[in-house]
């Protein structure tokens, strides 16, 4: 048992064996976490993914069983909830550009039905904090209208409502860093001044967990919080002390709308515009939880609640040692195709463009392939990153991921990863690196590193590969456009996988 877990009750079913547990939004940030908390205090895990295959690198995928399939289509909800008895419900369409909260409605009203159906025993749902007598934000009110059609499923619900969750790789934590470590003087929108309630991502598990147990009879919504509660400038203020930086001079001013303001974090910080959106209107009113109701059903640890400086170390101590277990960029991108690249055969009878690069190197296969894999993020991408860079600016320009999101690790890559503005799609150390493009283009692209032995078995050949599929006459435009760039940025980075950077 961890410390997140410790003096918490485990449900057991009928057979007194520990409960069995499905885990939706296994590939997110609460859900990846999540799945590592209930196997470490004993539940019998079954998580539900669309992909399956990119969960095949998390460290617990061999301790727990995997149902694949689409949150939308209600015959596969069913057969994941079959048996099921606690179901952790961690899905959302917060990403969506449109429509979102219809998306959401959909969802829950599918879940709802199928819970209900195969006689689950508890649901348990994360959603964020209402405060009493404030217009919501669509963000907030989607996720509201989530828990009151969970809650009136006729299956048991409990509904933990949190606010801003600290804790490395969260999207909330990014903003904040970001802001604070980028600018120490700052024009801020008027809701800086707004109150706020944050919690650590350790006191979430353990809240989420620690409903599992809860006696069915339980069926309501609860605030979690952590225990310091001040407005969202001297958080950064906090921030910046607890990270050792100077004070930051923060200026509120009026004109900053909340569509202007969300602009503004969108260039500063990693989150793209459409997320910081949500996040921004969820801030435009002070989010002060009671959590009274919930700690009397689930006991703080031994230690007490985390305090907001010691969650800040807890995730820049994370940060840099390159051990974030899971961060906001896991979930998939909403405009971004996400099927993998097709075998060859399948090519016939459509449009596609290749960039075709081989380099010859003196290095082994494994020297070769490490420089591959530590492509991106702050470890740039050859003599010609300042290409990459331009094609990122213009991605966020127009609503894109652009290169902020870097990378999880400096060195290592697992599937599913994301990698700046590409995803990872394909690793089989030491020869295959395969990544996704998720900028926003008319078209899909990959971009492919094959290794393999030089005959003799002295030294390495590097094969690199740009795909492109146009969609439509932009698609076509769009590549002959870039086309001139080509010569410079691809020849440079097989060079730089075969050679190192000279």
């Amino acid at each position: 048992m961890s410390e997140i877990t410790e003096g918490l009750k485990v449900f057991k079913s009928r057979s007194t064996k520990p409960a069995l547990v499905l885990v939706t939004g296994a590939t997110g940030y609460i859900g990846g976490r999540l799945v590592t908390q209930l196997l470490e205090i004993g539940y019998r895990v079954r998580v539900f993914a669309r992909q399956a295959d990119r969960l095949r690198d998390y460290p617990w995928i061999s301790k727990v069983e995997v149902v694949e399939g689409d949150a939308n289509d209600a015959a596969a909800v069913s057969a994941a909830l079959k048996g099921v008895d606690v179901a952790y419900y961690l899905l959302h369409a917060l990403n969506l550009a449109d429509d979102f909260e219809d998306a959401e409605k959909k969802l829950a009203e599918t879940f709802a039905t199928a819970a209900l159906a195969n006689k689950v025993k508890r649901i348990v749902y994360l959603g964020g904090i209402i405060t009493p007598g404030q217009t919501l934000s669509p963000h907030l009110a989607s996720r509201a209208i989530t828990g009151e059609i969970l809650r009136a499923s006729g299956v048991p619900t409990i509904e933990l409502r949190a606010g801003v969750v600290i804790g490395s790789g969260s999207a909330s934590f990014e903003m904040l860093r970001y802001l604070t470590e980028r600018l120490p003087i700052m024009t801020t929108p008027k809701w800086v001044l707004n109150k706020i309630q944050p919690i650590a991502v350790r006191d979430v598990l353990r809240y989420l967990v620690g409903a599992a147990a809860i006696d069915t009879k339980v069926n309501g919504a609860f605030d979690v919080a952590g225990p310091d509660l001040f407005t969202y400038a001297e958080m950064m203020q906090q921030y910046a002390e607890t990270a050792g930086l100077r004070r930051r001079i923060i200026i509120p001013i009026p004109v900053l709308t909340p569509k202007l303001s969300s602009g503004w974090v969108g260039l500063v910080t990693p989150v793209p515009f459409q997320l910081a959106r949500r996040l921004v209107d969820s801030l435009k009113n002070d989010v002060i939880a009671d959590n009274r109701a919930i700690r009397e059903l689930i006991a703080d640890p031994t230690a007490g609640l985390t305090p907001f400086r010691t969650a800040v170390k807890l995730a820049l101590a994370k940060v840099k040692s390159s051990s974030v277990e899971t961060r906001w960029t896991d979930a998939s991108v909403p405009y971004a195709p996400s099927d993998p690249l097709p075998t060859d055969p399948d090519w016939a009878g459509g449009s596609v463009y290749f960039d075709v690069r081989k380099v010859r190197s003196d290095d082994s296969v494994e020297t070769v392939f490490a420089r591959i894999e530590a492509i991106g993020g702050d470890n740039g991408y050859s003599t010609a990153t300042w290409a990459w860079q331009l094609r990122g600016l213009a991605d966020r320009f127009v609503g894109g991921v652009g290169l902020r999101r870097g990378r999880r690790d400096a060195v290592h890559l697992q599937v599913g990863d994301a990698l700046d503005f590409w995803r990872v799609e394909q690793l089989d150390r030491p020869n295959v690196l395969r990544l996704r493009a998720e900028m926003k283009m008319p078209g899909r692209a990959w971009l492919e590193w094959v290794v393999i032995p030089q005959d003799g078995g002295k030294g390495s050949v590097v094969i690199q590969r740009a795909i492109y599929v146009p969609r439509g006459l932009w698609g076509h435009l769009y590549w002959w456009s870039v086309w001139p760039m080509h010569g410079l940025v691809f020849p440079s980075m097989a060079k730089n996988a075969a050679f190192g950077k000279r």
